[in-house]
């Protein structure tokens, strides 16, 4: 696997990568501070790429209402409402194209938490989390989030419904046709384990419903017709055979 190497404290030990690669990890592993400042450079520019991308849709359709209409108070109330929604529609589709690079490198990936392997997968979700926590549960669930999570690299069938926006990992994960995500359910297609991050795909079979507030891990195979319980765990590397029932009690 990737990056890989023996010790007890993956983190702690010097990077097996050559060059210029090679010194940004060892400084992102013995100068925590200054490397997640690094770090997190390139993620604060998609950022400010995304929300001033955003903004000036919003602001130009405010300008637009009051090039047409009379400057009253209600009329302006009506361009402030119009651009602010504006704003929020606008990052589903401008958050994926600041995400199409990292959604280029993305790989399943078994390493040291502290490394450049991890960054693609860290800019992804960091960029999911940004509609994630603005405005993603306003329009959970609908076409729209589906819209969303397909731009973002997440493999969805028809007639799937997702009553969630608890998912990490969207471009991981691949839901076959007419699966239904509950709500509050938790969807992530990595996990940690003694200092090394996994990224393995998550996937789940046609016609299987995930219940209220469970939770599934990465490296899970969910087949077809399978129902997941309310409330229950699916561990990593657990593969559910079609048509079972997980984590519901039975007589």
């Amino acid at each position: 696997m990737p990056d890989q190497e023996p010790s007890d404290d993956v983190n702690s030990t010097k990077s097996r990568r050559s060059g210029l690669s090679g010194l940004l990890e060892n400084v992102l592993r013995r100068f925590s501070v200054i490397g997640h400042l690094l770090f997190l450079l390139p993620i604060a520019i998609c950022y400010i790429f995304c929300l001033t991308t955003a903004m000036a849709i919003a602001l130009a359709s405010y300008d637009a209402v009051l090039s047409v209409l009379p400057e009253l108070i209600i009329v302006k109330a009506l361009a402030i409402t119009l651009a602010s929604l504006l704003f929020c529609f606008s990052l589903i589709f401008v958050v994926p194209l600041a995400n199409l690079p990292w959604l280029l490198m993305m790989r399943e990936y078994r390493g040291p938490w502290m490394s450049l392997g991890v960054y693609p997968w860290y800019a992804h979700n960091a960029l999911v989390y940004l509609v994630r926590y603005t405005f993603l549960d306003f329009i959970t669930p609908s076409p729209l989030n589906i819209l969303f999570y397909r731009l973002m690299g997440m493999k969805i069938g028809k007639g799937c419904m997702i009553n969630t926006s608890n998912i990490s990992d969207p471009c991981m994960i691949e839901l076959d046709d007419f699966v239904t995500i509950g709500g509050s359910a938790f969807l992530m297609a990595h996990y940690g384990m003694k200092g090394f991050l996994i990224i393995e795909k998550l996937k789940i079979g046609r016609k299987s419903m995930v219940g209220l507030n469970a939770k599934i891990l990465g490296a899970v195979t969910i087949g077809a017709n399978v129902t997941i319980g309310p409330n229950a765990t699916v561990y990593p590397k657990t593969d559910i055979p079609d048509g079972t029932k997980f984590g519901i009690d039975q007589e």
